[in-house]
């Protein structure tokens, strides 16, 4: 695919994202029978709300058009509503998918151009979902890139179509999960902590930093420690020891 002709397409595209009466009848009026009113038609107004019933925010919302999708296959602890929405799917208040196939962003390079342009600026978290099916992804790739950062938005990428069900199922299961639940965890175990202190020292990895505290007791005597006594440590080595005695000499206050 040429990335040149594609960006242009796409900046041009991006640039733009910002529709005889009835004749009255006579009711009849029968001698036998009262005169009965007729009743009138619902306006459009009210047959369309009558038709656009609350959605379930148990669910994931999808487009028709996404009928037949292999990858509906693989959404098992979600339940799944057919909507006219402008996205794909809809996992979340704040959040839509929209799903591209490479292979078919290949034969149709201005396809997410439009379907970018449709959409606007709804929704806080957009993702494109990007399934991976061809043997030489990686200028598509580039270019799909490229879209994200322009259009801002979050690029998933997934291999097969069983992996992209699971990608949307996972964005709605942890729609109003705490945002903690995926943060790093402090470890309060004092010993845990030196580990982690010394890791931050590269390149001193977690068995070198046990092995440290194994052999000296603690920080202070590894602090106090020789060069040649670090690296007398298995798995330690004199490029690793020089490095860590090098840090641990350092003033921890930077001099003015």
């Amino acid at each position: 695919m040429d990335d040149g002709e594609c960006d242009d397409s796409f900046d041009t595209e991006l640039a733009n994202i910002e529709f005889p009466p009835d004749v009255p009848k006579i009711p009849k009026i029968s001698p036998a029978k009262p005169a009965q009113s007729k009743v009138a038609d619902p306006t459009p107004e009210v047959v369309a709300a009558a038709k656009q019933t609350p959605a379930n925010p148990h669910c994931i919302l999808v487009n028709p058009k996404q009928r037949g999708n292999p990858i509906l296959k693989s959404i098992h602890n979600a339940p799944i509503e057919f909507r006219e929405i402008v996205p794909d799917y809809i996992v979340g208040r704040t959040t839509c998918i929209l799903y591209l196939s490479l292979k078919y962003h290949n034969l149709n390079p201005d396809y997410i151009c439009q379907r970018l342009k449709n959409l606007g600026k709804q929704f806080e978290l957009r993702v494109l979902l990007v399934q991976v099916d061809m043997p030489e992804p990686y200028d598509a790739l580039k270019n799909l890139t490229r879209v994200s950062l322009l259009a801002d938005l979050t690029l998933m990428l997934a291999w097969n179509a069983e992996e992209a069900g699971k990608i949307i199922e996972t964005y709605k299961l942890f729609e109003k999960r705490p945002p903690d639940l995926i943060m790093e965890r402090v470890d309060s175990n004092p010993h845990q902590k030196l580990v982690s202190a010394l890791t931050n020292i590269k390149p001193v990895n977690k068995t070198d930093a046990v092995t440290l505290l194994q052999n000296f007791g603690s920080l202070e005597k590894i602090i106090n420690s020789t060069e040649d006594r670090l690296s007398l440590c298995t798995g330690l080595g004199p490029r690793k020891a020089k490095k860590l005695h090098k840090t641990l000499q350092e003033p921890f206050m930077a001099s003015k």
